[in-house]
């Protein structure tokens, strides 16, 4: 294991040159402390865990040091926010400070947001707030564990600085870890200011380091599109099994790595609802939880457009077509392991669609069910969920068709249970859970967004003295308004 000190750095991002990101130092915030780190994310840079306890760590990540081979840079791009298209946005409050090559060899961006403003800050003051900051922190980490494709979270540092939202609140910082920061939005820039020659050197950046597979290919930026579709769908597929709602699926906020980044306003489900909205912010619902499938989609035909001068436009439109399917054969799969079975049938789509029509009409709660339908036998189990659901004629019908089905694959009941629970957490980061860490980190109290965070890393263990994380949510924690502002 490594010292902080000892980190190196391989800043390919940045030899890209002025055109992509602009030279910016981090702002410091006032009287750094370290509020919360991921052991298992220092870990990608080979960080030995006593590292986050010295007192150069918490000065690194609060932007009062700097390593000496970092190069922070303040990156480029544009987006569709909310179907608008905005020219130029870029990293208003965030800095790439470099890229960390570990042992293994591979590269990990260090992302600091909240480090103050820079040429892409716009009107803003260039902060996150520390609610925001430990939002990102726990979700970052929590999906990891999920299995669900994320960026990470090395730690979140907090001070007195104040600024400004709807009321006073405190500046934080999070380092967040990625293999890219480059996002749909970096390749629309180039595309829609006519700079072609930048767009293909970002595209050839991005093919060489990051879908280096796709170079044996005839046509490699066609392959390294359809690979992005396919990063993607399964993404979106495990967002929508798990019950993940992102709430600003912006292109901008999309991740050419098909990985979930920029959290906001995210949320779980507590009890099932297609319809949910998850962003106060969000009038119309575009980015309810039924609709991140074809947004996704559409955000895929956005960044299809800006490689039209790359790649002809009926290979675009044929890569596309083959976002819905790959989608649909990944839910499945995830739903199947979720159900506990083993094999695949052709009924198995719609026995889904019924179990969560049914969830719906009875505000059953989506993770509680799954991981309830594994302790038992699944006779058993399907008995005693009855109670939660007002259509009980509804859900007979279902459970019959689901015992006879789960009947198919004949698999032993402790078989079943340790499949069933390696696949359905007991532990989700509920925004309940969430606000009641922020509310004591707030007055200063570190302990309960750190235990919280150690809960969320195991998801899917039993955890006897942690048993109150997965218990059903108040009515009002079901009802918390998160808005955009950090």
């Amino acid at each position: 294991m490594k010292a902080l000190i000892e980190l190196q750095f391989d800043n390919r991002f940045a030899r890209l040159g002025e055109a992509f990101s602009s030279h910016v130092l981090p702002e410091p915030i006032a009287e750094p402390r370290l509020v919360v780190a991921s052991a298992a994310a220092m870990a990608l840079l080979d960080l030995a865990p006593s590292e986050a306890s010295s007192e150069v760590f918490a000065q690194i990540f609060a932007g009062h040091k700097l390593w000496s081979s970092a190069e922070p840079r303040a990156m480029v791009y544009s987006g569709h926010q909310f179907g608008g298209y905005n020219p130029r946005l870029g990293d208003g409050r965030g800095l790439l400070l470099g890229e960390v090559i570990n042992d293994a060899g591979e590269h990990w961006d260090l992302h600091l947001k909240g480090a103050g403003q820079t040429p892409y800050s716009r009107s803003g003051d260039g902060r996150a707030v520390l609610r925001s900051s430990i939002r990102e922190f726990l979700a970052s980490e929590h999906l990891h564990a999920l299995g669900i494709p994320s960026s990470r979270a090395l730690c979140v540092t907090g001070s007195d600085t104040p600024v400004w939202r709807e009321k006073q609140e405190r500046a934080a910082m999070v380092l967040r870890l990625a293999p890219s920061h480059v996002r749909f939005g970096h390749f629309e820039y180039f595309y829609y200011t006519q700079q072609h020659t930048h767009l293909k050197q970002l595209t050839e950046h991005v093919l060489h380091c990051h879908y280096a597979q796709c170079l044996q290919h005839e046509q490699p930026y066609l392959a390294m599109f359809r690979e992005i579709i396919e990063r993607n769908a399964e993404m979106i597929a495990y967002w929508q099994a798990y019950g993940f709602c992102h709430g600003v699926m912006n292109t901008d906020n999309m991740s050419i790595l098909g990985i979930t980044f920029d959290y906001g306003p995210y949320a779980f489900l507590d009890d099932f609802d297609a319809n949910f909205i998850c962003n106060h912010s969000d009038d119309t619902g575009r980015y309810s939880f039924t609709n991140q499938v074809p947004i996704a989609q559409w955000n895929l035909a956005a960044l299809g457009q800006a490689f039209v001068p790359l790649i002809e436009v009926d290979a675009l439109r044929e890569s596309l077509s083959l976002f819905l399917p790959l989608y649909q054969a990944h839910y499945l799969d995830l739903m199947r392991k979720r159900l506990g079975l083993l094999s695949a049938d052709d009924g198995d789509e719609a026995l889904v669609q019924r179990l969560l029509q049914s969830m719906q009409s009875s505000a059953v709660d989506y993770s509680r069910f799954f991981r309830a339908l594994g302790d038992s036998p699944a006779a058993v189990a399907v008995a005693r969920l009855r109670d939660d659901f007002t259509d009980l004629a509804g859900f007979d019908v279902w459970a019959a068709d689901y015992l006879l089905r789960s009947a198919q694959d004949g698999a032993e009941q402790t078989q079943r249970r340790t499949r069933m629970h390696t696949a359905n957490p007991k532990y989700i980061l509920r925004n309940y859970l969430a606000q009641a860490a922020i509310e004591a980190a707030e007055q200063g109290d570190y302990a309960p967004v750190r235990e919280l965070h150690q809960v969320l890393s195991n998801p899917f263990d039993e955890q006897a003295e942690f048993e109150r994380y997965a218990q059903r949510p108040p009515e009002w924690g079901k009802h918390l308004e998160i808005s955009c502002s950090s």
